[in-house]
């Protein structure tokens, strides 16, 4: 008898103990996923599973394959409470959608259903409420909010104003404006904000750091005269740490998931998060299923994987090199669920989560794009039943840690469509700031990167997460900023098959390589 059918054997008799019949599908799915364990770890297992099925309450004494899959997922968040878990993935459609209110001063619940083909009215609602979101912030950092006592006479009170207060002049000086850059005609830009649109003169303005694109917010610091605003500085909204931001919502779930609390707030969860030293979740780009070379660096990475498995690992597309048919591509995920299929370690402990990008098919390119279809990868879930199908972008949240997860040439697009590039200071520091000062993922014209108005607050960055990690071609790269560590995958293939490996408890990131043959 071999170790599998005996160990098969095991699990119907302890079952059979507890007054259950067990199907022999579910028998030999729990089977692998303990079958390289100790026999004292088995024994352990196959009892901690056979009380989880006890405690889900079955009508018939008959278990399934689900009944066991739900039995896995319990046991390995021991210890908490019934809305907090380890790892969740949060999908674009999930994230709550709040709204800052200028009376009340903090950020309420938006009501009403949301949908993919709302009225023209909503895009101009979702425009004001990036715009809100800034100006909240900005309005009342120290530097403008004057109902503060100075108590250090070298800080200069600026006014913060609406562009309405120009339009009702002809001269004024020291004028700082927060509003959106746009080229209402072709070669003419204008700043724009709730209560007017004012054209502006940027030939001899002095930028700060960052990449200032079409659709961005700024600041802007000049003169006006005769209708036109002559800006001297330019600048972005002030950034400011998670914890400050939180602050204007509460204890409230903004982040999404089960949880109606914010996890970030969660005892349970920080000492599993500071305990949990070995964890980690594993992050690539370009994943191109119909290249064998790279098909076979995967199937490196994944068996490597297997004897020390992270939390997640999240393989970002396109799934496809060329541009191949939907049923050439469902036989290259079969392919993925061939090599996955023989990890055992793997299927027991780790998430596979699939990002697409735009370049996927059975969508449109609007953001945030939904996850890949089932008819697609149906054959690979089956052979793994710990895939993922997650929308782009999509949330991330480990313990109390918050992670956001973008498949897009973001930082090939916001270098091409920047009407200042930096001379100075490095890249990453300057997309960094970028992201992090406009609080959006997308701080482009809708033309670059069309979104679902509706779906706005999907690509939302306020409060700042712990990690924002984007899949971009160009060179990998981490900075750090406002206590927020952006960082860009690269391309798997391109870059000699390099990906990026996140420790969450010491909050650093890896540089790992699959090594040549």
């Amino acid at each position: 008898m071999s170790d599998l059918a005996k160990l098969k054997t095991q699990i119907v008799s302890r079952f059979n103990i507890s007054g259950f019949q067990i199907r022999s599908e579910a028998s030999i799915f729990l089977a692998q996923q303990i079958t390289s364990l100790s026999g004292a770890d088995q024994k352990r297992w196959i009892q901690n599973i056979a009380n989880h099925v006890q405690g889900q309450s079955l009508e018939l004494p008959v278990v399934e394959k689900k009944h066991i899959e739900l039995a896995i997922k319990d046991a390995n968040n021991t210890g908490l409470e019934d809305n907090e878990s380890v790892f969740a993935v949060i999908n674009a459609y999930d994230v709550p959608k709040f709204r800052y209110c200028e009376d009340k001063r903090k950020f309420i619940p938006a009501s009403g259903s949301r949908g993919l083909l709302p009225g023209p009215d909503v895009k101009s609602e979702y425009i004001r409420d990036r715009y809100l979101m800034l100006w909240q912030k900005t309005s009342r950092h120290e530097m403008f909010n004057t109902s503060k006592i100075c108590l250090n006479n070298n800080v200069k009170r600026l006014a913060l104003r609406k562009i309405e207060t120009l339009l009702s002049s002809s001269k004024m000086n020291d004028v700082v404006i927060l509003g959106l850059l746009t080229q209402l005609t072709e070669g003419k830009f204008y700043l724009e904000d709730p209560t007017g649109v004012v054209p502006i003169d940027i030939s001899e303005t002095a930028f700060s750091s960052g990449l200032f694109c079409e659709g961005c917010f700024v600041l802007a610091c000049g003169k006006f005269r005769d209708g036109i605003l002559k800006i001297d500085e330019m600048g972005f909204p002030v950034t400011e740490l998670a914890s400050s931001s939180r602050a204007f919502f509460g204890t409230v779930n903004t982040w999404g998931g089960r949880s109606k609390s914010l996890l970030k707030y969660s005892r349970n969860l920080a000492e599993l998060e500071k305990n949990n030293s070995g964890d980690s979740l594993v992050f690539l780009a370009d994943c191109w299923l119909d290249n064998p070379v790279v098909l076979e660096k995967l199937k490196m990475l994944l068996q490597g994987y297997n004897e020390y498995p992270p939390v997640a690992i999240v393989l970002m597309g396109p799934f496809a090199k060329l541009n191949e048919n939907v049923y050439s591509l469902k036989g290259r995920f079969q392919a993925l669920g061939d090599i996955l299929s023989g990890c055992e370690r793997l299927k027991m402990e780790t998430d596979v989560v699939l990002v697409p990008s735009c370049d996927d098919p059975a969508a449109a390119n609007i953001l945030p794009r939904p996850p890949l279809p089932e008819c697609l990868v149906g054959d690979l879930k089956k052979r793994y039943p710990r895939i993922v199908l997650a929308t782009n972008p999509c949330r991330l949240q480990y313990c109390t840690q918050q992670i956001v997860v973008f498949r897009a040439d973001l930082v090939t697009k916001l270098c091409r469509n920047t009407i200042h590039f930096p001379k100075s200071g490095q890249l990453e520091d300057h997309f960094a700031r970028t992201l992090i000062s406009q609080g959006t993922l997308v701080p482009l014209n809708p033309i670059v990167l069309p979104v679902h108005w509706n779906y706005d607050l999907a690509l939302s960055l306020y409060p700042l997460p712990d990690l924002i990690v984007v899949g971009d071609p160009c060179q990998a790269f981490q900075t750090t900023e406002q206590e927020c560590t952006v960082m860009n995958t690269g391309s798997f293939p391109k870059s000699k098959y390099a990906f990026k490996v996140y420790i969450p408890s010491s909050r650093t990131i890896e540089d790992s390589q699959i090594p040549d043959d």
